[in-house]
């Protein structure tokens, strides 16, 4: 089988890309988000989250560099709240945020091949099954939709903006940061900080993100997941047979069916995820 019959590639337009340009780039965000930014180079990319000061989620987004400036893959619904929050802390860093008009596109099952159209190329830094980002000045050719990309995705367990987390409540650890190479733990200070990692040093976690398998039709996002009558979780985002839901731990060390609406789920922990012990 080929490398065209194996690689599956499409363009995700609910996704945006915010430029951050000038001297101070790297040391700007370095102070802002919960990866190490540093590390960012060309075929290179970070996966990294904007907390609010308390340590809770605000956004996530993928870091690519491209020569002199860091590419921020970002949820399109979210590119201006995001522009805005970094500027708000710019002060006299010599550092400017602007959107651009490229094309988002995920490949999976091989890499792409090289193209003139692109600006920016990276391995998915949170899974190597989770394939590639890629940032180009118009659209590379197509075989897969962005549904098709989702469905993939949840297989993996990989959450998905704000679909899967709640501004201003999730913490991290929750939603899988740690495991996906979200958080870097040597860099230093970032906002939100110490909540992150008291968090992870004090084993303060309640509940988790995990993906589900849905027998029935697919209940809206935000439906409570029960078991004998009390409410052990929500619904978060899903397609077909497959979503995310954020479960209580106790749900989850106690294994079994769940219901939603007038569907059951069951969660399936990947091999990447550490719950922690009771």
């Amino acid at each position: 089988m080929g490398k065209e019959a194996m690689m599956k590639l499409a363009t995700l337009s609910d996704r945006a890309v915010l430029e951050v340009t000038g001297e101070d780039r790297v040391a700007f965000l370095q102070g802002l988000v919960s990866q190490d930014i540093a590390l960012a180079a060309p075929g290179r990319a970070l996966w990294s989250a904007l907390l609010t000061p308390q340590g809770k989620w605000l956004a996530d987004f993928f870091v690519l560099a491209a020569g002199d400036r860091l590419l921020l893959d970002v949820e399109s619904a979210q590119r201006d709240m995001i522009a805005a929050r970094l500027l708000r802390y710019r002060l006299r860093a010599k550092v400017s945020v602007t959107a651009l008009p490229l094309a988002v596109q995920v490949a999976w099952g091989a890499a792409p091949d090289a193209s003139p159209n692109i600006r920016a190329l990276a391995p998915d830094p949170r899974l190597p099954e989770a394939g590639w980002r890629i940032l180009a000045e118009t659209p590379l050719p197509t075989n897969a939709d962005a549904e098709e990309w989702d469905h993939y995705r949840l297989t993996l367990g990989l959450p998905d903006g704000s679909r899967d987390l709640e501004s201003e409540k999730t913490v991290l650890l929750e939603a899988g940061f740690d495991e996906l190479n979200g958080i870097s733990w040597t860099k230093g200070c970032y906002m939100g900080q110490e909540l992150t990692a008291r968090t992870r040093y004090r084993g303060l976690l309640k509940r988790r993100l995990v993906p589900v398998r849905i027998e029935g039709t697919l209940p809206p996002r935000g439906t409570p997941v029960m078991r004998d009558g009390l409410e052990v979780g929500t619904l978060r985002s899903g397609q077909g047979d497959r979503g995310m839901a954020v479960l209580r731990l106790e749900a989850l060390r106690t294994g079994g069916m769940l219901g939603v609406g007038e569907a059951r789920l069951e969660a399936e922990i990947p091999g990447w995820m550490r719950l922690p012990e009771a």
